[in-house]
């Protein structure tokens, strides 16, 4: 038996098997292993002309196959399988030896098994991965986080698979035990405001302009070179031309509006909210693929509930350009509240994450691309204690561009009934943050009324309590 092979993967599912066949491609020595051995056979029957990948039917052969130290990759489900299997690796692992995990594990799970595995010797890399299967195979997004000497052992690897643009790869290190794990939460947080907001320009174009999926295709063609640049944008654009072959209607007309979901957008609103850092594009989004999820409900109040009837009379071409324009605004808005996010959880857990990098990361392999992560990386460069993107003067200047527009097209929508909660939640987001003074004063002052909760005064420090019934 070889014992040179420079990393091992366990599972081989598709994300597992295309970032082998990645290694292996880029020449790589990989050793394979799925508990359903099986799948080792068949994988390797199957790809036995790519490059050096070596298939182990258990844990102490593929151990033994690994050079030393050992870095061993798993893309097994998250949660316990996880677990069972650092269980199981343990007993044939020396110190030194490190441990990769690449699934959507949970932050906090990745922040235990760091602590866990270190006093055991063990070093343990949590590796966000992104980019679906194609990115897998031909360059993901990724952002590892952990023991730091561990990620240089395999960053010859790493960087030599990942996505590469403008000669650089998309991955860094990220930080400290979680941070991998959390940044790639937060791109997925990301990625769930940005399709719900593309979802609702179409549904917008479609409802009140009534436009067909190939006009449909020709408006994502269009933005698709230019400012809205992106990888959401563009498979968008070919979403509208495939036919389906039953009914010769567009394909995505007969798909169900039921969206699913993994669990790492609610992963993502529930951190913001025990750090109290403002996600509501995100949040709605989610909530978005909750009420769709409402299909038999909302079938039936389509025929109880009245909602308003118009026909618009505007120009076709204008609401085109202020859709546009209210996509844009609202798109920077979730890349704002997400980078807050990553701001706070970075003071919270002390993980000093390089927001510029985080923009390098996801330009290429990863689901959120989009031209514009190039302003977000050059903003970060120019201050790097920047509180909020949407104070960055680009940016700024882009929303107040854009700002007409944008309320034009969420008033039309409460006009025509048209539910549009990430562009609704977008713009209050952007309202909210340029208020000097909000009507939290009287919040306060309830508090203060039933539960002495206090408040502080504007016009002097300290901390106060009235009786407010005499």
């Amino acid at each position: 038996m070889e014992k040179n092979y420079e990393i091992a993967l366990i599972g081989l599912a598709v994300m597992g098997e295309n970032l082998v066949l990645n290694m292996a491609g880029k020449g790589f020595r990989v050793a394979v292993y799925n508990r359903t051995t099986s799948k080792v056979d068949e994988f390797l029957a199957k790809h036995k002309e790519v490059g050096a990948i070596g298939g182990a039917h258990s844990i102490a052969e593929l151990v033994a196959m690994l050079a030393k130290p050992r870095k061993i990759m798993l893309m097994v489900k998250a949660g316990k399988p996880v677990d069972d299997m650092i269980a199981e690796l343990i007993p044939s692992l020396e110190q030194g030896d490190m441990i990769i995990d690449g699934g959507n594990s949970f932050f906090e799970d990745t922040r235990r098994r760091a602590a866990y595995l270190q006093e055991k010797g063990i070093r343990f890399v949590g590796t966000g991965v992104s980019g679906g299967e194609e990115g897998a195979l031909k360059g993901p997004s990724l952002m590892p986080g952990g023991d730091f000497d561990a990620y240089q052992q395999v960053a010859p690897i790493f960087t030599r698979i990942a996505a590469q643009v403008a000669g650089q790869p998309c991955c860094t290190y990220v930080g400290a035990d979680g941070a991998g794990h959390y940044v790639k939460m937060v791109h997925n947080g990301i990625e769930y405001g940005d399709m719900q907001l593309i979802s609702e320009a179409y549904y917008i174009m479609k409802a009140v302009l009534g436009l067909s999926a190939k006009e449909l295709h020709t408006v994502f063609s269009d933005w698709n070179q230019g400012e809205l640049d992106s990888y959401l944008i563009e498979i968008t654009r070919d979403i509208f031309t495939r036919q389906d072959e039953m009914t010769g209607k567009p394909l995505v007309e007969m798909v169900l509006d039921k969206a699913g979901q993994k669990g790492t957008g609610t992963w993502t609103s529930q951190s913001a909210l025990q750090l109290g850092v403002a996600t509501p594009t995100i949040t709605e989004a989610v909530f978005a693929r909750c009420m769709s999820a409402y299909k038999e409900e909302r079938v039936i109040a389509a025929d109880k509930l009245a909602g308003p009837k118009k026909k618009y009379q505007g120009d076709t071409q204008e609401l085109i350009q202020a859709v546009h324009d209210a996509l844009y605004a609202s798109k920077i808005c979730a890349y704002a509240q997400g980078f807050a996010l990553l701001k706070a959880a970075s003071k919270e857990y002390n993980w000093e994450l390089n927001f510029g990098d985080m923009a390098l990361l996801w330009r290429g392999g990863c689901i959120i691309r989009a031209q514009f992560l190039n302003r977000i990386h050059e903003a970060y460069v120019h201050d790097k204690e920047l509180v909020n993107l949407m104070i960055d003067p680009f940016f700024a200047s882009v929303l107040g561009k854009a700002q007409d527009h944008w309320r034009q097209v969420v008033i039309l929508c409460k006009e025509f009934g048209i539910p549009t909660p990430a562009f609704s939640a977008s713009l209050d987001y952007y309202d909210s943050y340029r208020q000097a003074v909000l009507p939290a004063n009287l919040i306060q002052a309830q508090r203060d009324y039933f539960g002495a909760h206090t408040y502080e005064r504007t016009d002097r420090a300290g901390v106060f309590h009235t009786e407010w019934v005499k």
